[in-house]
Order: structure tokens, then sequence, then C-alpha cells
């Protein structure tokens, strides 16, 4: 079994403060954050990255940075600012969209794919310099919205400092989840962990537990080597409670 530790995506709770959140992670006894730039430390603001990152770490906390930028439509000045941030926050990872976001892989030209590759590589390079892995979202309307797509992707990027992320679309049954890490696992960094159906309703994850157990059991060898992270993204009606309970099983689903 891989080795996962359990973490939490900050847009589980976008409208609590940092220091809230830093208490909740804490409470339930997680090892990391990944903190959104789109809510609680946006791309350019050095100084409050600086100061969350203060708070995770005297919590214990590790730090990803969930940054929105999407190549080739962001560009590497845009993927810089994102990275100055992760830098000032102390995160070891930043995440990436490939391609536009709320475009399916299918609509892609060979060209438009060569171009997202292209520069995924470069931001791979630049981060690279800083200590910092690339890892890219896998989430439908992205060019890692069908397993094959992502292959293909991860395949023609095919640089050392970029990995990619699982979660499984809502409601995809557990056959198919696990053909899809046969097919990527290798390159798998980080998992976002939920429990939605395929109509997007949340549930406790206890429901799922069974299934994330058996996915995670049957995760392959990765060429990630680094601490890697379970990250629990959205609870049942947002509520700290169900985030709680969530944590709890996480945690004993990571324990085997």
């Amino acid at each position: 079994m891989s080795k996962f530790e359990p973490g939490l995506c900050t847009v589980t709770f976008r409208s609590l403060s940092a220091d809230r959140i830093v208490e909740l992670a804490a409470e339930a006894g997680l090892a990391a954050i990944e903190w959104a730039g789109d809510a609680h430390v946006p791309p350019g603001d050095e100084p409050l990255a600086k100061h969350v990152g203060r708070l995770s770490e005297d919590a214990g906390l590790a730090r990803s940075y969930g940054s929105y930028v999407a190549p080739p439509t962001d560009d590497l000045a845009v993927f810089q600012r994102a990275l100055d941030s992760a830098v000032a926050l102390g995160a070891s990872n930043i995440r990436i969209w490939p391609g536009t976001r709320q475009r399916d892989s299918r609509d892609y030209s060979a060209d438009e794919r060569r171009a997202a590759a292209a520069a995924i590589r470069d931001m791979g390079t630049e981060a690279a310099r800083h200590g910092v892995t690339v890892s890219l979202e896998y989430h439908p309307q992205s060019l890692t919205d069908e397993t094959d797509s992502a292959r293909r992707l991860i395949d023609a990027i095919a640089h050392e400092n970029v990995y990619i992320y699982w979660q499984p679309r809502p409601g995809l049954p557990l056959d198919e989840a696990l053909a899809e890490i046969r097919q990527v696992g290798r390159h798998i960094s980080h998992l976002h962990v939920f429990a939605w159906d395929g109509d997007r309703n949340r549930f406790l994850l206890k429901s799922a537990s069974d299934y994330w157990r058996t996915v995670v059991a049957a995760m392959p060898a990765s060429r990630w080597t680094g601490r890697r992270f379970a990250m629990l993204e959205f609870v049942a009606n947002d509520d700290p409670a169900a985030f709680f309970e969530d944590a709890a099983t996480l945690k004993q689903i990571l324990e085997g």
C-alpha cells in the first residue's frame, strides 16, 4: 500500500479565515493543508502567503499551493506569480490546471495539446529551480478529464518535476477507478478525497470508506518520492462537524 498522510484542501471552507482553518486541521490531527489560490492565499500577495505559512508551520502542517493557473491559457509569467506565493507559503508542491478551464479534453487539437504540454514543461522547470513540484489537477473539463487524455498529456510533458493528482469523477464506479489508477498511478503525487454521487450530492466519507480503502490499497508504485497526502476536498453541508467525522474516517482508511 502506498503511504498517504491525511490533509485538507481549504476550498472546503472558503468562508472561513486561514486562522480558523489551521485550527480545524490541527484539531483533526491532519498532516497537511492545500491552500486555495482563489480564496485564502491569492497569487501575488507574498506577505499574506508568508503569514499563512507561519500559521501552518506553527501547527505542524505541511503545505501545498492550490493555484488556478491553467496553461496554455495562462503563460509562464502568470505561473511565476503563483509560484512566488507558493514559495512564500513554504509549499513543497503547486497544483495547476491542465488546459483551459471549463473545456473538455476532446475539444483540443493536436497542436493545442502540444502547446499545453510545452507550457507545463516550462513551468515544471521553473518550479524545480525553487524546489517546488508541479502537480496537475485531475478534473472534469480539463486535459485530465479522461484517463487516456491524462496519460497522453503526462507522457508528452515528460518532465521529472511534473506529476498528476487523482480523484474520482463524481459517481465513478470502483472498477473504473481502479482501471484509471492502473494507467496513471506511477505519476500520482497526491489525492483529493470526497464522497459525492453522480449528481454531485455530498455525503459523509464513511459512506465511501470501502471505496477509498480499496483505491488506496490498490495504488501502484509511483515515481513520486516525497511525502504524499490524501486531502479532503469538500464535506457535507460545508459543516465543520462533518469535516471532523470525515477526517477521522480518512485517518482510519489510510491506516489500513
